[in-house]
């Protein structure tokens, strides 16, 4: 089995075997041509392949007229490999998750990711939910500002304060009000060179103004977080992305925002993990949709 997931400017690929193992992967940044670099990311995995015959693929925004032209362009071009569709990324993570990850065995799991775009899946009984036009967790459209601002209505408000774009802006705000940061520092002042990883280094650092993002961060985090689970109930909350790879700034905060907003017997009975397949999460959780596809 293949899996896919196509990423705003790289593709991601795993070849695995029927128990989860990931025999092969491969990164291909795109360099402006998606569909290039996922043909390329695909070979890579598939070239040596015995047996695999399924391609899952997975988006973060499967409708984006850039997926579905990546998609299309790949049709006829991969080796035998039968496409199944695109799964939202956050429901191929959740199943991945849930079959070979940090909730394996759990029935009823939700997971929320936040990178460069903020994904969520719900996996229940063991079955992903897709929702009536495969829409479900759809979290950075998630509310959590009632000020209503131009760019929420572009991406959701929640992408738009906590993805990976989102905290740069704020950091540069902050920075462009008279707050003296060692990020601008690091960048000599080119806040177009900032990246989401200078902040989290730099309030690993302490500096003053980073702490202060991230602080808001975890704030927005743990406020969609607690919306998932009182809508969902599930036996397990699965955090991924920076809260998986920055569990050291956020997780404990996460936690205490988390407490916060949820009535306390709800809270008690959560399980609440960060996520353990890092970056292949979703292209593994594509390649078993494909599988169980043809079940």
């Amino acid at each position: 089995m293949v899996g896919l997931e196509l990423e705003d400017a790289r593709a991601i690929a795993v070849r695995i075997d029927d128990r989860g193992g990931v025999e092969a992967r491969a990164t291909v940044a795109s360099d402006g041509d998606l569909a290039a670099a996922a043909e390329r990311a695909i070979a890579d995995v598939a070239g040596a392949a015995h047996g695999a015959r399924e391609l899952g693929i997975a988006a973060a925004v499967p409708d984006a007229p850039a997926i579905a032209a990546a998609v299309a362009a790949l049709s006829g071009r991969v080796g035998g490999l039968a496409q199944h569709g695109i799964a939202p990324s956050g429901t191929a993570a959740a199943v991945a998750e849930a079959w070979i990850g940090a909730a394996r065995g759990v029935h009823d799991v939700v997971y929320f990711a936040c990178g460069d775009h903020t994904i969520g899946g719900v996996v229940r009984a063991g079955a992903p939910v897709g929702g009536a036009r495969g829409r479900a967790g759809s979290v950075a459209w998630l509310a959590l500002n009632p000020v209503e601002r131009e760019d929420y209505r572009k991406a959701g408000c929640l992408e738009a304060e906590v993805a990976a774009a989102g905290i740069v802006r704020r950091l540069v705000w902050r920075v462009k009000a008279g707050d003296r940061s060692r990020v601008a520092d690091a960048v000599n002042g080119d806040y177009a060179a900032i990246t989401v990883q200078h902040v989290l280094d730099a309030a690993r650092e302490r500096d003053g103004v980073s702490i202060s993002v991230i602080r808001d961060t975890a704030k927005y985090l743990g406020m969609a977080a607690a919306n998932l689970v009182v809508i969902v109930d599930p036996e397990m909350l699965v955090l991924g992305g920076i809260m998986a790879s920055a569990a050291d700034l956020l997780l404990d905060a996460l936690r205490a925002e988390i407490a916060r907003r949820l009535p306390k017997a709800t809270f008690d009975a959560l399980k609440i993990q960060a996520a353990a397949l890092g970056d292949e999460a979703a292209a593994i959780g594509a390649a078993r949709l494909a599988s169980a596809a043809l079940r």
